[in-house]
């Protein structure tokens, strides 16, 4: 049995979060001690390897709580799952990574690259793959309902949109230089602007938000993007996010909590 500061330890998730996992119905001590403290078996520890690696893929907390409870739910087939989508990232992370250091050596004039190979890995093809990714995990209609409501504002209100999007980059790049961390309340302050901003294009589950956060600090064009403003932004931004949603996460099932409280109260 361990612990629970063995359990942090050994899985690098802090002791506050273990409580929070047993208050939501997430993940269960194994047995709790007269001194009212938590034990975990190794089963627990198995099904706390597969939240985090739940998490890891951007699924919302009360989303994994009802896979890894289910009574079909199958490690096995939950770890070949797991496999498959790290090695997808990880062909895709070294097909960039064989891209740079080609490039490396053309512009030091130890390779010829074609325009072509310059962009290896950013195909047409490749991009067209992750929209279809995307519409899977997010449904077509919010890709659809996205474009419809972007077309219905002036060209002026576009403008503006972009204008304000554009100044909230630029003071999240600038907390970076003022060494800010992400975690910081004016940090997370701008973040508020942010995810209203979004709302101009969509209403974004938390799901999205984090999914958009990892994007950030992964997927090329995003990275292309952010590093205009500051070399630091797309790492900086994938931490912010993180902790924003988890923010939020943590305030809506803290509600769903206490509406449970107030219903039982009433019966």
């Amino acid at each position: 049995m361990y612990t629970v500061k063995q359990i942090s330890g050994l899985a690098g998730v802090s002791v506050r979060t273990l409580h929070y996992y047993d208050e939501i119905g997430l993940l269960r001590p194994s047995q709790v001690g007269e001194n009212g403290y938590r034990y975990y078996d190794d089963a627990a520890l198995l099904k706390l390897q597969q939240i985090l690696f739940y998490r890891e893929i951007g699924l919302e907390l009360m989303q994994i709580r009802d896979i890894v409870h289910s009574p079909d739910f199958d490690v096995q087939a939950a770890l070949r799952s797991h496999r498959a989508v790290l090695e997808s990232r990880m062909a895709r992370m070294q097909h960039l990574i064989d891209t740079i250091d080609n490039t490396v050596k053309h512009v030091s004039g130890g390779k010829a690259m074609s325009g072509k190979d310059l962009f290896e890995g950013f195909s047409e093809e490749q991009q067209q793959q992750y929209t279809r990714e995307a519409r899977l995990q997010y449904g077509p209609d919010i890709v659809n309902a996205s474009v419809k409501r972007w077309n219905s504002y002036s060209k002026e209100k576009q403008q503006q949109i972009m204008a304000e999007s554009s100044q909230i980059y630029t003071e999240l790049a600038q907390a970076i230089d003022a060494e800010k961390s992400p975690t910081s309340p004016e940090v997370q302050a701008v973040l508020e602007r942010w995810h209203e901003n979004i709302r101009w294009f969509y209403e974004p589950t938390l799901e999205i938000l984090r999914g958009l956060g990892m994007g950030y600090n992964a997927d090329p064009g995003f990275i292309a993007t952010f590093t205009k403003y500051h070399a630091g932004l797309p790492a900086f931004l994938e931490s912010a996010i993180s902790t924003y949603v988890d923010e939020l996460e943590t305030a809506e099932i803290t509600r769903m909590l206490e509406d449970d409280d107030e219903g039982r109260a009433r019966r």
